[in-house]
């Protein structure tokens, strides 16, 4: 029983020194590891814009610390932690910012450039419009759209590099497309999301070296197949600043209409266009020629379908006026 207590007295004396040593390793551990980590937002700064500077710590009491961020020699801000703002200069300038943690009377420094590179997606959907249209079609259902990645990439000499020369990572609702990532793969053909749903395209582009990073990324909303009518003036041609609505006059002893399919998928056949004249079926094809005949007035109605295929169509119509008196003939050619 008497060497049982002496050996607890023993072990007791050895363990007493353990504890002054581990609060001392704790300033060095705090020292000797990274005391904060500094986030920046968004993911792919722009030139011009500006970044979002936010900290975080396991270490450091946040919350009974101040702040100091400067860049350029100038203190953008000074006071309790939270996220801050740091404007960025042109393409490829870098922009080096400080940030001081000051908490329990020790200050901790850390600083984070920021090189904003310029890439820009635009959505080129594959899909119908007439081939002097002046607007831009939109994406089809069940079809497909090219994405094309515009980048401008500048180191901080101001030395432009090739686009070519740049590597590109597509990632399509969150996934790594690889077959098309790749050094100088700058274009993506990304498939139509279903009906009432979105899709998202992005890329991630960065230099050889890996030390400039830039990136973008746009949503793809699908469209409805569409027809619209517009007046083929002898003289203007195709009058796609109006489309023609509502009730149409038929001037003349002939007025030739033009249909026009948007928004369907392009493919190796083109959208079949019908045309029918109260109801009755009239003619295929783009273009229709109204020839009244007779001394009367009288009116109409025409109608037009665009399809393709089973599942993909596109109606619409309008009235026609027609003549001076009752008319008991009206040819649609």
């Amino acid at each position: 029983m008497r060497n049982r207590i002496v050996l607890f007295a023993l072990i007791s004396l050895a363990l007493a020194p353990s504890a002054p040593a581990r609060a001392q390793s704790l300033d060095s551990a705090i020292m000797n590891t990274d005391p904060f980590s500094v986030n920046v937002s968004p993911r792919y700064l722009s030139p011009g814009g500006q970044a979002t500077l936010s900290f975080l710590s396991s270490m450091l009491d946040l919350t009974n610390a101040t702040l100091t961020v400067s860049s350029g020699g100038k203190t953008l801000y000074q006071g309790g932690v939270q996220p801050v703002a740091v404007p960025l200069g042109k393409t490829g300038s870098a922009t080096t910012a400080v940030a001081k943690i000051t908490q329990a009377g020790a200050t901790y420094s850390k600083s984070v450039t920021l090189q904003p590179e310029d890439v820009s997606l635009v959505a080129e959907p594959l899909s119908s419009a007439p081939a002097l249209y002046p607007g831009k079609p939109s994406v089809p259902l069940g079809g497909n759209t090219r994405v094309v990645a515009v980048a401008n990439f500048k180191d901080a000499a101001g030395k432009t590099l090739d686009p070519a020369s740049l590597s590109y990572a597509w990632t399509v609702d969150g996934t790594l497309i690889a077959d098309s990532s790749g050094i100088g793969r700058e274009t993506i053909i990304v498939a139509s999301p279903l009906k009432y749903r979105t899709r998202t395209v992005s890329v991630s582009v960065q230099s050889q070296s890996g030390s400039l990073v830039g990136g973008s990324e746009l949503t793809i909303d699908p469209a409805d197949p569409s027809a619209l009518i517009y007046e083929n003036d002898p003289l203007l041609g195709i009058r796609f600043d109006h489309a023609v609505s509502g009730t149409y006059a038929v001037r003349g002893s002939e007025t030739s209409l033009y249909a026009a399919a948007f928004s369907f998928p392009i493919g190796s056949q083109p959208p079949l266009i019908q045309w029918f004249l109260n109801g009755n079926s009239a003619q295929t094809g783009p273009t229709i020629t109204l020839r009244p005949t007779g001394s009367g007035q009288g009116s109409a109605s025409l109608s037009l379908m665009a399809s393709l295929g089973d599942s993909l169509q596109a109606t619409t119509g309008i009235g026609l006026s027609f003549g001076t008196k009752a008319s008991t003939n009206f040819l649609g050619l």
